[in-house]
């Protein structure tokens, strides 16, 4: 794919639109959801609906947000590649907050967002990386490596525009802000990538990264985003991210146009383009390219079915092209719980790489959530020797 515009043009006018915007209405006067559902602030949110908040009451009074969470991950295939084991697990702890600062209580509030972790291995390999093992090409629960202690977010968040813009600056995640939608949560989404950002054909950065990134509602239901950050993040060294930044020049830059059906249904009511470049990355394995996304999804009562596709020219991503389809269905057997299901259909080069899964989240207490999934890789692009991969997962998250 031919991009006749520079992204980097697209990415300053966007910021400039953004200091342009003109406020919503009295009646939408309330602060724009953007960013995914991953972000600090949004899944604290979340996570706090329905439950007893007391003895974190006075913290926020304070404009201090704190959570604690244990997430696990265990996979298992029917066939690997030899010499590969054929089970894999992981797990991973999680520090998050916010504080707000300057503003507190008022639409444009200004304040520091930070998430520490540790991710850990159970088994030899980690299961970011068993799809491979088992001869496919692709990730699954990307963030479940055996990275040890890492600072994945140290930002500064300030909106303005009464509530309807934002800008993060530090250090940051990409999918956070790029092709974001409901179901994308490797915590509480899909547990394969290619149901998640770009459908495998972005060349994202690390999630520890470097930069800033901006976003703002044009209109009633048009918003803009744009981000640019570092290239060659090391996660379990994130502040050399800075450095690097400014230093070396290597950056993946995007810049996203979509339609919402009001700001509060952004995640779930949303068609988007995004558009991407990414300079060449040693510490992310991939060469200098871009490409684009685009994302449709409408909630239909319980129903969010959705469309995504994406295209890659000279970046290395895992594929060129990508097609993904399926559905969310919320509140199935409980209020909290919820099932997808969807197929995906990847270029890889040598082999037509087609991906389904089927996932159900079940939260039977507040503070516990409990998944249960399986996937189907057929023609799996890494095993020259076998059709068809099935492969089971269980993820569980324990939510302070």
């Amino acid at each position: 794919m031919k991009m006749t515009t520079p992204t980097t043009q697209l990415l300053c006018f966007s910021f400039l639109v953004m200091t342009l915007s003109v406020p919503l209405s009295a009646e939408e006067n309330k602060q724009a959801g953007f960013g995914s559902p991953d972000t600090v602030d949004n899944q604290i949110d979340k996570d706090g609906k329905g439950r007893d908040q007391s003895a974190k009451d006075s913290l926020a009074e304070k404009g201090i947000k704190l959570a604690l969470d244990y997430s696990f991950v265990g996979l298992g295939a029917n066939d690997t590649l030899p010499g590969a084991d054929d089970t894999s697990g992981g797990g991973m702890l999680r520090l998050y907050g916010s504080w707000d600062a300057v503003n507190r209580g008022e639409n444009n509030v200004g304040g520091l967002v930070w998430k520490l972790e540790h991710r850990h291995a159970y088994t030899d390999t980690a299961p970011k990386y068993f799809m491979f093992d088992a001869g496919g090409l692709g990730l699954i629960t990307p963030p479940f490596s055996d990275e040890g202690t890492r600072l994945t977010n140290l930002y500064w968040r300030q909106r303005f525009n009464d509530g309807n813009s934002i800008v993060t600056a530090g250090l940051l995640d990409a999918t956070d802000h790029f092709d974001v939608y409901a179901l994308a949560s490797p915590w509480t989404g899909f547990m394969n990538f290619a149901f998640s950002t770009g459908s495998t054909t972005v060349a994202l950065p690390g999630d520890a990264a470097f930069g800033v990134a901006a976003g703002t509602m044009l209109s009633d239901k048009v918003f803009l985003i744009g981000g640019i950050t570092d290239m060659e993040s090391d996660p379990t060294k994130p502040l050399e991210s800075v450095s690097r930044f400014f230093e070396d020049g290597h950056h993946f830059k995007s810049v996203e146009l979509g339609w919402t059906k009001n700001k509060d249904s952004i995640y779930t009511d949303n068609i988007h383009l995004s558009l991407w470049q990414a300079d060449e990355s040693e510490m992310q394995g991939s060469t200098k390219g871009h490409g684009a996304v685009v994302s449709f999804s409408r909630m239909l009562g319980p129903w969010l079915p959705f469309v995504r596709a994406g295209v890659s020219e000279d970046a290395g991503a895992l594929s060129e092209k990508s097609l993904s389809t399926g559905f969310g269905y919320y509140g199935l057997g409980g209020k909290s719980n919820n099932l997808g299901a969807a197929i995906n259909w990847a270029d890889t080069g040598d082999k037509d790489q087609i991906t389904a899964e089927i996932f159900y989240l079940i939260k039977p207490l507040p503070w516990l959530e409990i998944t249960p999934d399986i996937q189907i890789v057929q023609n799996p692009a890494l095993h020259p020797e076998e059709n068809q991969l099935i492969i089971i997962g269980l993820r569980g998250r324990l939510i302070w």
